[in-house]
């Protein structure tokens, strides 16, 4: 019962492809009511149709870049199931960048795509998980965050400078927040991931099919990860089996970071 999401609320952002989607399904057949929020609304629609207010599996579309759209997509979610239990930011953008062009925004843009949005997300949702949690007793949790991140946040690769930046910042407000939510029993966790078949990854491999064996070759056991791998770890995270763990980023890459780092994309 440890792993059970049975009757917990949960939103998932970056849910209309790859990862974030695959998330959102896994945690909704374990089911838990899935609140999935992305910015491409037509993509949403294209794989969850039209949800009908008995559905617990649900879609927002918006920019989560903006404030205001942060807090319509948690008041969707409470009107929708009363109460938000989890949060997985898997909302992210990867691009490569100059690292020598000052003109060059790739740094701005993802730490305000990859950071920004995950942390005043996680920070409203926090304060609601803490005003449900008012007047509970007990050491159960009150509440899980689990981030996104990758292992490029420890792989210096110039071409992806700005996501590498991003990444690190988002494993180190991992470590913030969790001392931070402690004391209100909510943990905050992080799973950083290589080798995966991300959709950022498939798009790169569109246009670069041979970085395929790069990746492949450099990674111990020799093989590209479907995205539905991750899923059951994201559900470790989430769940009470992982009570006693916060503040910690945790590696799925097939052994990858074992090796010296390489040229090819992280994703």
């Amino acid at each position: 019962m440890a792993f059970s999401l049975s009757g917990k609320t949960a939103i998932v952002t970056g849910g209309a492809n790859g990862i974030g989607l695959a998330i959102g399904r896994h945690f909704a057949n374990k089911g838990a009511n899935v609140m999935l929020a992305d910015m491409d609304e037509e993509r949403l629609i294209k794989e969850l149709g039209s949800p009908e207010e008995s559905d617990t599996l649900r879609y927002f579309a918006g920019d989560l870049r903006e404030k205001l759209t942060l807090a319509n997509l948690l008041s969707a979610t409470v009107d929708a199931f009363e109460t938000v239990d989890i949060l997985v930011n898997a909302s992210r953008q990867v691009v490569e960048s100059e690292p020598l062009d000052p003109d060059d925004d790739g740094v701005e843009m993802l730490l305000q795509q990859n950071l920004m949005t995950s942390l005043r997300l996680s920070q409203m949702v926090a304060k609601r998980m803490i005003k449900q949690s008012e007047g509970q007793e007990g050491n159960g949790s009150a509440g899980a965050i689990v981030n996104l991140s990758s292992i490029a946040a420890r792989h210096a690769n110039p071409r992806l400078m700005a996501y590498s930046i991003s990444t690190a910042a988002l494993d180190q407000m991992t470590r913030s927040l969790a001392v931070t939510l402690a004391p209100h029993r909510i943990r905050v966790n992080a799973l950083a991931f290589g080798s995966v078949m991300s959709a950022s990854l498939q798009e790169a491999l569109k246009e670069n099919p041979e970085a395929r064996k790069e990746i492949e070759s450099n990674t111990p056991v020799g093989r590209i990860a479907p995205s539905t791998e991750l899923t059951e770890t994201v559900q470790y995270l989430a769940s009470d089996a992982s009570s006693f763990m916060t503040g910690q980023v945790v590696t799925l890459d097939g052994g990858r970071t074992l090796l010296d780092p390489v040229s090819t994309p992280a994703h």
